[in-house]
């Protein structure tokens, strides 16, 4: 069996999960469930990071211990796995034992291949990124990424990456792999960013300044910085280093991240596994930002959408298939609530889920019985499900719906006796098990009640997406 591994990042856990993250999640459970399919056998991780300077402050500004702050905010990601239906396997904490291990042991690794050395420096800082921040990334001295905070300066005795020695392995990586980012214009980003020259960064703090972080070995004064330690989570999940097999059946894998993750995923991540002489990643797919009404989700705004309240209202295969069929896989999505609500009525209530409930009665009507269901993916979705363009194989999908649709009305089976109904129905039937085969990876519990409705003998049931009128 063939073996197939994929990892989210790791949301911080310094506030409550958010839409932004219920899309990358969605969509990696998406490419995890079709290989599933495709008879492969799936590592689908998450998890949470827990370490760095914002969750260090957070828990401060709540009175509570670190360890007990993130221990509540990882049961709140976890409840994520319910409430959107995900498959994923590993759930990795960055604050657990076995983690922090295999993240000192990354370190001594790239300490031997010479790449860690000590200095005195000073820095710009956005502690909303947790990276360093240079003049030409700043908007009137804010990071426009989080316009809300001060940039700080940080000066101290740090450890350092040498980045700066990657440049050309980078460079040369990206070339023998020239699907290695997707979608192209993020790879042509991240590229002439690694072009323009890269700079060694910080990889650990005082520990008398900030004590939430990974001991760095050998010196109790320092704890890893956040993004070194993080990183490391998409290989410690796999128990390495200490359960070899593991780690060489699933890895090298391939990870799904925010435009806002780019740097950090496809370089400094990169950089790091050629310094412990580790395999690198075998793609990273890049997905853009959820808006509200054109402005980026912020807690000072009002306008973030908890992913919880979404499912109440809606169900969660509601939300999955706007994740699939309304959000754009690589650039910014627009979600409003009245918006979410039309496409609910039109798209699911009215089209799927109207489809599925008038064929069902007519068959139970006239006796009808299922054929055996598909075993194999329409053809014609393998191309957009490579390229991860899932809005394209629901486009495909609901126009077969509306295909059906029309040869019901075409047909009129209602008008028919029970003997001409039967193979207008029957090519009806079978066209409705094609489509929720096919809607697995993205409706699994839609289409798991489509085809046990759509087995043996036919019966209509209660409606799929009641119409919604105003919530």
């Amino acid at each position: 069996m063939n073996k197939f591994y994929i990892t989210s990042t790791l949301p911080y856990v310094n506030s409550d999960p958010h839409l932004g993250f219920a899309l990358e999640i969605i969509l990696a459970d998406f490419i995890a469930r079709y290989h599933r399919l495709l008879g492969e056998e799936v590592v689908f991780n998450t998890g949470t990071d827990e370490h760095g300077i914002k969750i260090y402050r957070a828990a401060q500004a709540q009175g509570k211990e670190p360890q007990a702050y993130v221990d509540e905010y990882a049961a709140k990601f976890s409840q994520l796995k319910e409430a959107l239906n995900l498959s994923y396997t590993n759930f990795i904490r960055t604050s657990s034992i076995n983690h922090k291990k295999a993240a000192q042991e990354f370190w001594k690794r790239c300490k031997e291949s010479g790449d860690i050395y000590k200095q005195a420096y000073k820095i710009k800082y956005c502690v909303g990124c947790e990276l360093e921040k240079t003049a030409s990334e700043l908007d009137n001295e804010r990071c426009p990424i989080h316009p809300n905070l001060e940039v700080e300066t940080i000066e101290e005795e740090n450890y350092f990456f040498k980045w700066s020695k990657y440049q050309q392995p980078l460079l040369d990586f990206y070339e023998k792999n020239p699907d290695f980012v997707v979608p192209d214009f993020r790879f042509d980003e991240i590229k002439k960013f690694v072009k323009e020259g890269l700079h060694d960064f910080s990889i650990s703090r005082l520990k008398e300044k900030m004590p939430w972080g990974v001991p760095v070995p050998h010196d109790p004064d320092h704890v890893m910085f956040v993004w070194f330690d993080a990183l490391v989570s998409y290989i410690s999940t796999l128990e390495w280093p200490d359960d070899e097999k593991n780690f060489n059946d699933f890895w090298p894998g391939m990870q799904i991240a925010g435009k806002d993750n780019l740097r950090q995923q496809s370089a400094m991540w990169q950089a790091m596994l050629l310094s412990a002489e580790l395999p690198n990643s075998t793609q990273i797919v890049i997905h853009g930002f959820i808006t509200s009404n054109g402005q980026k989700m912020s807690k000072s705004l009002g306008n973030v959408v908890n992913p919880y309240e979404v499912v109440e209202k809606y169900g969660t295969d509601a939300l999955r298939y706007w994740v699939a069929a309304q959000a754009n896989p690589f650039e910014d999505s627009d979600f409003t609530w009245e918006k979410f609500r039309e496409d609910y009525n039109a798209n699911l209530a009215n089209g799927l889920g109207n489809l599925v409930s008038r064929v069902a009665k007519l068959c139970e009507k006239n006796s009808v019985s299922a054929p055996p269901p598909p075993t194999q993916f329409d053809p014609q979705l393998e191309a957009p499900l490579k390229e991860f363009k899932f809005n394209e194989c629901l486009a495909h999908l609901w126009g077969e719906i509306s295909e059906a649709d029309k040869r019901v009305n075409e047909t009129k089976p209602w008008e028919l006796s029970a003997k001409e109904s039967q193979p207008v129905l029957k090519e009806l039937v079978e066209k409705i098990q094609h489509i929720a085969f096919n809607l697995q990876p993205f409706l699994p519990e839609t289409a798991e009640k489509i085809l046990k409705q759509f087995s043996g003998e036919i019966k209509s049931s209660a409606p799929l997406f009641p119409r919604v009128e105003n919530v």
